[in-house]
């Protein structure tokens, strides 16, 4: 642990997208704020800050984790996937034929928590969806859009949605 300005700060090394970075944090820093501002990567939203809306929502060891409410210390050795590491995956291209997007803001936290979804359960029933769309939350869509995206790739045998536990490559 190094003192810098009078506060502590330790290097550790997260696994992002399938690449291991060093960086430094303090105790007290949240995984959002460190993905934002340390590692650039700006897909999760600060929003709400405290869990309710699921802008921030990253996959942590495969499961959707809300970013603000976790710390960067608590997530060292496990697999993390951000809306960047999702460029290849097929909710992306749903969610802009469908027209599941209106301001944009929550778009990559529903499809970082779809593509989850999809991955953990390929043959969700409307039970499943449902409990599954309640951690995030849209202002500008009636979801219906976001429904489609997801009842368009349930059951398709899409077998590029794969799970997001990606290998560290570096």
């Amino acid at each position: 642990m190094n003192r810098h300005n009078g506060t502590s700060k330790a290097f550790i090394h997260l696994h992002v997208n399938g690449e291991t970075k060093e960086v430094g944090v303090r105790n007290a820093d949240t995984l959002l704020s460190t993905l934002r501002e340390k590692l650039g990567l700006t897909g999760a939203k600060r929003s709400c800050e405290n869990g309710d809306c699921g802008a921030c929502t990253v996959l942590v060891n495969g499961e959707p984790s809300h970013s603000c409410l976790s710390l960067a210390v608590e997530v060292v050795n496990l697999p993390i996937t951000t809306i960047e590491g999702l460029l290849d995956s097929p909710v992306r291209e749903a969610f802009v034929d469908k027209w599941a997007i209106q301001c944009g803001f929550c778009t990559p936290g529903f499809i970082v928590n779809c593509h989850a979804l999809l991955t953990n359960h390929p043959d969700a029933n409307e039970e499943i969806v449902e409990e599954w769309l309640q951690s995030n939350i849209c202002r500008c869509t009636g979801y219906q859009e976001i429904k489609e995206v997801i009842h368009s790739l349930l059951g398709s045998n899409n077998h590029s949605i794969k799970k997001t536990h990606p290998g560290l490559s570096k």
